[in-house]
């Protein structure tokens, strides 16, 4: 299914459909019996799959992320599950906010039986990997968490990672069937103050021989925390799960997240958490697109750094630069802002500091050649990018060519490279997507082939300029020129190959 554009007729309120939809009413007596027919032709009857009639599951409705809850309709729920899991965003911002209205929006299952919660796994798991936790946790509660296993179990950990863990505990006291982990009972029963049954639970297990010693010995120290004062820390595990590490939390033997899966950068956004190591978790949530960018700068400017080098760096010449900003000092504002834009380049942030800073740096009057030449290039990795467009930073092929691809035409310059030749093909009148893609729109499979010209577009990165044009195609096809026109800017102004 393809989006098309909606009518420019406004909508109409509740009352004024009702105005002009009045039902005819026939005067006379009311006849209790069914209504019989006049022809004896067979009436007209209406054919809907089931899968159609699955209530929708999402955070945002199709009518504000534009995609219709038909989404993944006619794709095979494997290869679905796959392209959710596997299609590649980390070097391109836009591809990340793609995936991310792909898997928020309220889209219906393929199929209605079977395997249907399968999508909704992958939705979750693909979340979870991208480090959105916040996401997980209400995507599984807007599902019903307390329906299976499966979905509970990514409720409970991405809970326990965002520090929310009191709702999921207290279902699982009243269905213990929900999960079938010992360990998980005896963090629950001590989160709620039952500690007759947490030391009752892992007696049972030390009992049965049914847990590893490791766990056992975890949790020994988590529930008796006094016999072992003075002992040394236990080994460190290599694949901790969210349960483990927060058990370790509880010990006072908090893992460093670094090494962790990017969800896990979510603890440490917690007050617990000391102040550089809630920044380096925010920055790396931050260049997936899994934390706001004004939660990072909250954290930037929270206080003075009382160090150097390397993430106190950044807090600093961020720091000096919102100082001028606020300021509305111009001169102050040119001598900051080449440190300030050196350190998002070092950290991949560049998308965000536009996002926040790019409509104030807009309004300055810069003298500055340095100054002027980074605003613009701010300005065309922002929402704004359309706008600033409209007066190039110069007459050189690569300034021409990057507002022609802004305003949509970049056909209409010479292309400074092999690469914005690749862009400019896809922008011709007469571009195609490929076949593969082609069929996937023929069966109305719109995910599907989103995701297929995402993962296509990635590996133009790498220089593979038939799939660049035919991902950039794809997407101008569908409706989704916003979205490749901001790809296609931040492919040749950031560094991500």
């Amino acid at each position: 299914m393809v989006p098309v554009a909606a009518s420019a007729q406004a909508p109409l309120s509740a009352i004024e459909w009702l105005g002009q939809n009045t039902p005819q009413v026939r005067a006379g007596p009311v006849l209790l019996e069914p209504p019989v027919t006049k022809t004896a032709l067979r009436p007209d009857i209406a054919v809907q799959q089931l899968e159609e009639t699955a209530e929708p599951i999402g955070l945002v409705p199709a009518d504000v992320t534009g995609l219709p809850e038909t989404l993944w309709k006619g794709s095979d729920i494997n290869r679905l599950t796959q392209l959710i899991r596997e299609v590649p965003v980390e070097r391109s911002p836009s591809m990340q906010t793609l995936l991310y209205t792909l898997l928020l929006s309220e889209t219906r299952s393929p199929q209605a039986a079977g395997n249907a919660d399968a999508l909704l796994l992958a939705r979750l798991d693909r979340l979870m990997t991208l480090g959105a936790t916040d996401p997980v946790e209400s995507l599984a509660e807007t599902a019903g968490p307390r329906s299976g296993r499966e979905l509970f179990r990514r409720w409970f950990d991405a809970s326990l990672l965002n520090g929310t863990e009191d709702e999921a505990c207290e279902a699982l006291d009243e269905s213990p069937s929900l999960l079938n982990d010992y360990p998980a009972r005896i963090f629950c029963d001590a989160r709620r103050g039952d500690w007759t049954s947490a030391v009752l639970v892992l007696d049972t297990a030390h009992a049965l021989d049914i847990l590893p010693e490791e766990q056992l010995n975890l949790l020994d120290r988590f529930l008796s925390p006094d016999i072992y004062d003075g002992a040394p820390p236990l080994p460190a595990p290599r694949n901790p799960d969210p349960l483990t590490f927060r058990l370790y939390e509880a010990i006072g033997e908090r893992l460093p997240t670094a090494s962790l899966p990017r969800a896990f950068a979510n603890a440490d956004l917690r007050d617990i958490a000391g102040w550089k190591a809630q920044i380096e978790a925010a920055e790396r949530l931050t260049q997936i697109g899994a934390l706001p960018p004004n939660r990072l700068l909250g954290l930037y400017t929270e206080r003075r750094p009382a160090a150097s080098g390397g993430v106190w760096d950044r807090v600093q010449a961020l720091q000096l630069f919102e100082t001028a900003l606020n300021q509305n000092s111009v001169s102050a504002v040119e001598k900051t802002l080449p440190g300030v834009w050196s350190a998002m380049q070092s950290a991949r942030l560049e998308v965000p500091f536009a996002d926040l800073f790019a409509e104030r740096l807009a309004q300055l009057p810069l003298d500055d050649a340095r100054a002027r030449e980074i605003v613009w290039r701010v300005l065309l990795l922002s929402p704004a990018y359309e706008a600033a467009a409209a007066q190039p930073l110069g007459q050189g092929q690569r300034d021409l060519f990057l507002a022609a691809l802004a305003q949509g035409h970049p056909g209409t310059v010479p292309a400074p490279g092999g690469t914005a030749q690749s862009i400019a093909d896809g922008f011709a009148p007469d571009a195609r997507p490929p076949a593969r893609i082609q069929d996937a729109l023929a069966r109305g499979s719109l995910g599907e082939a989103i995701l297929l010209s995402m993962a296509a577009f990635d590996s133009g990165l790498d220089g593979n300029a038939v799939d660049l044009t035919g991902a950039i195609a794809t997407f101008r096809k569908v409706g989704l020129e916003d979205t490749v026109r901001r790809a296609c800017l931040q492919l040749l102004l950031l560094d991500r190959r």
